[in-house]
C-alpha cells in the first residue's frame, strides 16, 4: 500500500451532471472516497483542475490574453479546492486548501514543508492555483507537486477507467493497457497527460495509475492493490 498520494482530479468531473459548475453530489462522493483512504491511514495531496469552470486556452481562443486566460484558470482552481476542502470538513475530516500564489486569507500560501508537515498530522492538503505560472497545466501542476511532496504515486481521477490504444469513447476497437512504460506513451503518441507533466514524472520516477473516480469506491480499490485503471512506470 502507499503511504503518501498525490490525487490528481478533473475539474469537467467535477460537473457531474451538470453542463457547468460543480455538481454537489459528485463533490459529495469523492469527499467520502477519499475519506475513506485517509481513515486508512494514507497521507493525501490533492491537485484539481478547473475546466468546469475556466480553461485558460478555451479563453484565449475567445479573445483573451493568454496569460490572463491562464490566471483566470488557476482562480477556478481555487474555487473546486475550496468546495472539495468544505465537502471534506463536512464529512468529519481535516482539509487544508495551500496556493500556488499569495491569496490570504483563502488558503495558505504554499511551501513545502507546510504541506508536508500537514499531511503528517493527517490534514488532506489541497494544493490550489496550479504552479502559479501561466503556460502551465493543472498535470504539470500534479507532476510537480507529487514529486515534491515526494508521493509514492500520482493517482490521476478521470471518467475513463484506463489508458487505451485510442479514445475510447469515439473508437470501439480501442485496448486497454493494464500497465505501460513511459517510452511507449511517448512511441505510440497517447495524450494521458501534457508532455511537461509526463516527461517530470518519468524523469522523477514517479508512477501514475490512471483510473476512474466516477466510480464510487474505486479510490479505495487502487489503494489496495486491486487491478483496476492504468499503471504508468519507467
Amino acid at each position: 500500500m502507499y503511504k503518501r498520494i498525490l490525487l490528481k482530479l478533473s475539474g469537467e468531473s467535477l460537473m457531474g451532471e451538470k453542463q457547468y459548475g460543480i455538481d454537489e453530489s459528485r463533490l459529495q462522493d469523492y469527499a467520502l472516497q477519499i475519506k475513506e483512504i485517509a481513515g486508512m491511514g494514507v497521507q493525501v495531496g490533492i491537485v484539481i483542475g478547473g475546466g468546469n469552470i475556466f480553461r485558460g486556452l478555451t479563453g484565449t481562443s475567445r479573445g483573451f490574453d493568454r496569460v490572463k486566460g491562464d490566471q483566470m484558470g488557476m482562480l477556478a482552481t481555487v474555487i473546486n479546492s475550496l468546495a472539495l476542502s468544505s465537502a471534506l470538513e463536512k464529512s468529519g475530516v481535516k482539509a487544508k486548501v495551500f496556493t500556488a500564489v499569495n491569496m490570504a486569507p483563502i488558503g495558505e500560501l504554499y511551501t513545502k514543508t507546510k504541506a508536508m508537515e500537514a499531511m503528517e498530522n493527517g490534514t488532506i492538503v489541497i494544493i490550489a492555483g496550479g504552479t502559479g505560472n501561466p503556460f502551465f497545466t493543472t498535470d504539470t501542476a500534479s507532476a510537480l507537486r507529487g514529486i515534491e511532496i515526494e508521493a509514492d504515486v500520482m493517482l490521476k481521477g478521470t471518467r475513463v477507467d484506463g489508458i487505451y490504444t485510442a479514445d475510447p469513447e469515439k473508437d470501439a476497437s480501442a485496448v486497454k493497457f493494464d500497465e505501460i512504460t513511459y517510452d511507449e506513451i511517448y512511441r505510440r503518441g497517447l495524450k494521458i497527460m501534457d508532455l511537461t507533466a509526463t516527461t517530470m514524472c518519468r524523469e522523477n520516477d514517479l508512477p501514475i495509475i490512471v483510473f476512474d473516480m466516477d466510480t464510487s469506491g474505486n479510490l479505495k480499490k487502487v489503494m489496495s492493490g486491486e487491478k483496476i485503471g492504468t499503471i504508468v512506470h519507467n
